[in-house]
């Protein structure tokens, strides 16, 4: 027996419609579509109606490329392989004043999206002023040969916070750099920033003059934040191992590790489940439950390969562990404090788990 990751297509394709509400989104497909497979996913939203992707892997836009020769692809970090590119048509960033003038030469024939900082300070233009200046320089560049702006474009760093003014600021920060551009006369073939926190806190509604919606973890299948309906967004994802076998301990018995469990009673059942950290199963994710036959059991402790979870007598060898699927799912343990929802997913080690697609 061994652990498995599984993912339902039928209902993930069907999240991704119901996230994409018939908007213009940019599918945000990084480190591997999240672990959940490029082909597998670009394919699916093609399916679905999106054709333009983001990720930040120059390597992953050149497969992107392959499974969609038609899709508009946007690198989202910086780069320095302009032939490959251009070769393969994709349309980066423009990080910074000093990124432009630095390679301006070299980024002719290139597709870029102006970048502005805001409030994550990850990346971008500082201010307006930044902006206009490499745009102005660019209009007066007189060689033919240069560079294309075809975009604007932020990060919402804030967007899942509620209790705080930030999502606030930086969102009016961003509008205004889009109206004061728009109104001076400068046209934009794509406009992006919302993120999936973003994108459902204006109930799946584009902002004013945008063109894209930028989403990433709804597309698969969790929600960004606590108070949204479960119902907005459905997981596609099991993940599910196994018990081996039933251990009887009594009080006082350590188990598992350096005195990761000790029992507190007689007679205390343990499920050794085959499934552990070495298969991507985060520390602070066995501090909670697995479902068995359709109940919550605590984890007891967490070992490379197996883990401990404490049973009753209705468990018995060869009984499924569920540890995420649609009942016990990934966003669940995010709002618990397990880790963000990609950190979740991105943990998972997919040459150790079994993966199907069903």
């Amino acid at each position: 027996m061994t652990a498995t990751w599984s993912v339902d297509t039928e209902q993930f394709y069907q999240n991704v419609v119901k996230v994409k509400n018939g908007n213009s989104i940019m599918a945000v497909v990084k480190n591997n579509a999240y672990h959940y497979g490029l082909e597998f996913v670009v394919k699916t939203f093609l399916k679905a109606g999106i054709t333009t992707f983001s990720t930040t892997s120059l390597k992953e836009a050149v497969k992107i490329r392959s499974l969609a020769p038609n899709a508009t692809i946007f690198l989202m970090n910086a780069v320095y392989d302009f032939e490959t590119v251009r070769k393969y048509q994709i349309q980066i960033t423009l990080p910074s004043v000093e990124y432009y003038y630095k390679y301006k030469s070299d980024l002719q024939g290139i597709n870029v999206h102006l970048e502005f900082e805001n409030l994550l300070h990850r990346s971008g233009f500082k201010s307006l002023d930044e902006i206009k200046e490499v745009i102005v320089h660019h209009q007066n560049n007189q060689d033919n040969r240069k560079m294309n702006i075809v975009g604007l474009w932020t990060h919402f760093g804030y967007a899942e916070e509620f209790d705080v003014s930030e999502y606030k600021l930086e969102r009016e920060a961003w509008v205004n750099v889009v109206n004061t551009l728009l109104n001076e006369g400068y046209h934009f073939d794509m406009i992006h920033a919302q993120n999936s926190a973003s994108y459902y806190r204006e109930e799946r509604a584009l902002l004013p003059h945008h063109t894209h919606a930028r989403v990433g973890i709804a597309l698969y299948g969790s929600r960004p934040y606590s108070n949204l309906d479960e119902r907005e967004i459905n997981q596609a994802l099991t993940v599910k191992a196994n018990v081996i076998q039933v251990r009887e301990v009594n009080r006082g018995d350590y188990c598992g590790y350096s005195f990761a469990f000790e029992a507190t009673k007689n007679h205390t059942r343990l499920a050794v489940v085959d499934i552990g950290y070495g298969d991507g199963i985060l520390k602070s994710r066995a501090k909670h439950e697995a479902l068995i036959n359709g109940k919550r059991y605590p984890i007891r402790a967490l070992m490379m390969s197996h883990m401990f979870v404490e049973v009753n007598d209705e468990v018995h060898a060869q009984d499924e562990v569920i540890l995420y699927n649609e009942d016990i799912r990934i966003d669940e343990y995010t709002f618990k404090g397990v880790g963000a929802n990609s950190e979740q997913l991105s943990a998972m080690n997919h040459d150790s788990l079994i993966k199907e697609y069903r």
